[in-house]
């Protein structure tokens, strides 16, 4: 099996000057790279939940692109710079993009992220076709 780079319309700016693909297949199995909250002129969302909607949203994008949906996302880590305090408002985020059958889930709390006015940042491991009813 050969690793395949994944780098969606848009991302090749990230690819060339910071050296990372978003996301890198190998077989049926996609590792996503971090996703942060970051609008369209690349400044932090005002907050927990705007900052994870965005990110879940360049996860699901990464992820159509790499042949794969969220359904098959089979486990998250999540990286937060106040996570006692934004785990709740994080988890109903969560829960608009994961209704059901829910991934694996581990949640480090951090002192800080890339950019200044960042709270999360998501990573994800997807098994394309996997989530498949």
């Amino acid at each position: 099996m050969k690793r395949q780079a994944i780098i969606p319309p848009g991302t090749q700016a990230l690819y060339d000057g910071f050296h990372f693909a978003p996301a890198t297949r190998v077989g049926d199995t996609i590792w996503v790279s971090g996703q942060v909250g970051l609008d369209a002129e690349m400044r932090p969302a005002d907050g927990i939940a705007a900052q994870a909607a965005l990110a879940f949203g360049y996860l699901k994008y990464i992820l159509e692109h790499a042949g794969a949906t969220l359904a098959d996302v089979v486990e998250l880590t999540t990286f937060h710079t106040n996570l006692q305090g934004d785990v709740q408002a994080f988890s109903a985020v969560k829960d608009q993009f994961f209704p059901e059958r829910y991934p694996s889930w581990t949640a480090v709390g951090i002192t800080e992220l890339a950019l200044p006015g960042l709270v999360v940042e998501i990573r994800a491991v997807a098994v394309a076709g996997s989530g498949a009813k």
